[in-house]
C-alpha cells in the first residue's frame, strides 16, 4: 500500500479533525461535573446504600476513569491527527477505553439484574441482595475486565505510528488487530453477555410492570420501567453501534479494498468509538431518575427545592 492510501486511511481530515476535538470537549464539559458529582454523593451522601447505588457508584468511577483522558484525544485531534504524548499514553488511552466501554456495559446489566430481582422476586432475593454482596460482585468485575485489557496495555508491537510529519495513535481508535479470529470472538463475546442479560431482564421487568395498573405499581417497579427507557437509549447509542461495526471491521479489515472503502471503514472505527463516550453523559441522567439523593443534591444546586418537584411529578 502506498504512503499515500496510508494516510488516508489512518489520518483524520482537517474538518474530521475539528469535528471529533469540538465533540470530546463538550463531552468533557459535561460529563465531568456530573459525574464528579455522582461520586460525591454516592461516597458521602449514602446513607441508605443499596445494591442499584453500589453499582451506580462504580458505574461513575469507570466514566471518569475515561473522560479524565479526554483532553488527550483532544490534543491528538487539535494537532490534526498528530500524537506528540508518547508512546506509554497512547497505551493507556487505549487501555482506558475498553475498561470503561465493558465495566459501563457490565455494570449497566447488574442494575438491570437487581430491579428485575427487586421487582419479581423482592422476598425470595432478599437476603441474596445486599450491598455487601454487590461489592464483591463489583471488585470481580473490575478484576475480570481489568487483567482481560492488560494485552491492550502491554501488548509487545509498537502501537504509534510515524508517517512523513506526524505520530498516530493506533491504540486511540485501536485501527488493527494481530489475531483478527481472536479479536472476533472476544468481542462478540463480551458484548453478547450483558446484552442478552439486558434484553431477557428488560423482558420480564416490562411483562411483569404491565400486568398491573398504574396504581398498584409499587415505587420499585416504576423505577424499573424508567431504568429500562434510560438503559436501552444509553445502549443503543454508545455501545451497539460500536459493536456492530467492529465486527465489520475486523472481518473486512484484511480483505482486498478500495482506498475509499478502506478509508470508509476507519472513518466509521473513529465515528462509532466517539459515540461511546455519550454513555459519560447518558449515565448523570440515569443516576438522577434512579439515585434521590442524586436527584436531590443537583435540584439544590440549581436553586430547585426537591419537595416541590416531587410533588409535581
Amino acid at each position: 500500500m502506498s504512503n499515500h492510501s496510508v494516510e488516508g486511511i489512518y489520518l483524520s481530515s482537517h474538518v474530521e479533525n475539528i469535528l471529533l476535538a469540538a465533540f470530546y470537549i463538550v463531552i468533557f464539559i459535561l460529563s465531568v461535573p456530573s459525574n464528579a458529582l455522582a461520586l460525591w454523593v454516592f461516597c458521602h451522601r449514602n446513607t441508605n446504600n443499596t445494591p442499584s447505588k453500589e453499582f451506580l457508584k462504580h458505574l461513575a468511577i469507570a466514566d471518569m476513569s475515561y473522560v479524565l483522558v479526554l483532553p488527550m484525544r483532544v490534543i491528538y485531534h487539535m494537532s490534526d491527527s498528530h500524537w506528540p504524548l508518547g508512546e506509554g499514553a497512547c497505551r493507556v488511552v487505549g487501555f482506558l477505553f475498553f475498561v470503561n466501554l465493558y465495566c459501563s456495559m457490565y455494570f449497566m446489566t447488574c442494575i438491570s439484574v437487581d430491579r428485575l430481582l427487586a421487582c419479581v422476586l423482592p422476598h425470595k432475593t432478599q437476603n441474596l441482595r445486599n450491598t455487601r454482596n454487590a461489592k464483591v460482585v463489583c471488585a470481580v468485575l473490575w478484576v475480570m475486565v481489568t487483567v482481560s485489557m492488560l494485552p491492550v496495555l502491554f501488548s509487545k508491537k509498537e502501537v504509534t505510528r510515524q508517517m512523513q510529519n506526524v505520530t498516530v495513535c493506533e491504540q486511540l481508535y485501536i485501527e488493527k488487530s494481530s489475531s483478527p479470529t481472536g479479536a472476533l470472538v472476544s468481542t462478540a463475546i463480551a458484548f453478547m453477555i450483558p446484552l442478552v442479560t439486558l434484553s431477557v431482564s428488560y423482558i420480564l421487568l416490562f411483562a411483569k410492570v404491565k400486568q398491573l395498573t398504574f396504581q398498584e405499581r409499587t415505587h420499585a417497579q416504576r423505577k424499573a420501567m424508567r431504568m429500562i427507557v434510560l438503559t436501552v437509549v444509553n445502549f443503543l447509542i454508545a455501545f451497539v453501534p460500536y459493536h456492530i461495526h467492529r465486527f465489520v471491521f475486523i472481518l473486512q479489515h484484511d480483505t482486498p479494498r478500495s482506498e475509499s472503502e478502506r478509508q470508509m471503514l476507519h472513518l466509521g472505527n473513529r465515528i462509532t468509538s466517539a459515540l461511546t463516550c455519550i454513555s459519560g453523559v447518558l449515565d448523570p441522567v440515569m443516576y438522577f431518575f434512579l439515585a434521590r439523593n442524586y436527584q436531590e443534591t443537583l435540584l439544590l444546586l440549581c436553586g430547585r427545592n426537591p419537595k416541590d418537584e416531587q410533588s409535581n411529578t
